[in-house]
């Protein structure tokens, strides 16, 4: 009699209860379901348009970038075609110096020899290493110095890509007589009308004007004895005897005199010895740009005048 009693306060109090809440949390769950299922809201009804036009438009757009791949590859091999032309060179890729092959040779070397392959290689870097060593304690000697005179050591220009950069000092193709001579600088492939800037200060020494060699010149002299010259120029904007400050705008570039098209043609001296104007413009190109700057004047095998 007592355990009857308990169970019906326990099904009076607790399961009817519970119950009656599972049943309004069902018919909830099932009203809302079919709510959602067959009413949507206006922000529903956008984004189903939206999703509903993105899928007609998808296809049209996977054809159009087929399109577009297709005329980017023929735009390629074009502009190899060109570059082949005007310097006679395989064109380089992207980024030329970004595989290690260039270090590290072919990856098909044959097992049997990897080993000593790799030692060698080995050897090779730290000895390389070492001669960096050595070339950093002589400029930091040489800083050290009191008669010491830093070089210009910017770029005459404002910005450059390192894709602009042409053929650099040596033996190298003339494109006119398309026999090698001797190029005495570096070239720089910018646009009719850049600007020019002095990399460092200096007296304008020599200014020329001329429709034939090197066509419109500056020469400007430098503390420690450099010398940077500037080679067929459109505009010159300073005069001989001149003091020139450290990023003075002095002329622009242009294709006055033999030049196969527009471009500057930079060259640095020192006491009548020519250098590489490339190791003078570590002040304005990051160690990446300097290092394909390098590449593609070593291989760029004709110049542009």
């Amino acid at each position: 009699m007592e355990g009857n009693k308990k169970r019906h306060i326990l099904r009076r109090f607790v399961w009817r209860p519970l119950t009656f809440i599972l049943s309004v949390l069902s018919l909830t769950f099932v009203g809302y379901a079919i709510v959602c299922l067959f009413y949507s809201t206006e922000e529903e009804k956008a984004i189903k348009a939206q999703n509903k036009s993105y899928e007609e438009l998808y296809p049209q757009v996977l054809h159009k970038l087929a399109g577009v791949s297709n005329e980017l590859a023929s735009l390629s091999a074009q502009d190899d075609g060109i570059y082949k032309d005007i310097f006679h060179a395989e064109p380089p890729a992207d980024d030329p110096m970004s595989s290690l092959s260039i270090f590290f040779g072919s990856d098909s070397i044959p097992d049997s020899k990897l080993v000593f392959y790799t030692a060698h290689k080995a050897d090779r870097l730290l000895s390389d290493a070492g001669q960096v060593d050595s070339l950093f304690k002589v400029i930091v000697e040489s800083l050290n110095r009191k008669d010491f005179v830093m070089p210009p050591m910017q770029l005459p220009l404002d910005s450059l890509s390192y894709t602009q950069t042409g053929a650099g000092t040596g033996e190298k193709i003339n494109p006119f007589y398309t026999t090698k001579a001797h190029h005495n600088g570096v070239d720089f492939i910018v646009a009719q009308g850049t600007s020019v800037y002095a990399p460092a200060a200096g007296i304008v020494s020599r200014v020329s004007r001329s429709r034939k060699g090197e066509g419109n010149t500056v020469t400007i002299k430098h503390q420690g004895g450099y010398i940077t010259r500037y080679a067929h120029l459109a505009d010159i904007f300073v005069g001989q005897g001149q003091s020139v400050r450290k990023g003075a705008r002095i002329a622009t570039a242009g294709m006055s005199g033999n030049s196969y098209a527009p471009h500057l043609h930079y060259e640095v001296w020192r006491d009548t010895v020519m250098l590489d104007p490339l190791n003078y413009i570590f002040a304005t190109v990051t160690p990446e740009d300097y290092t394909n700057m390098v590449y593609m004047a070593r291989h760029t095998k004709q110049t542009m005048d």
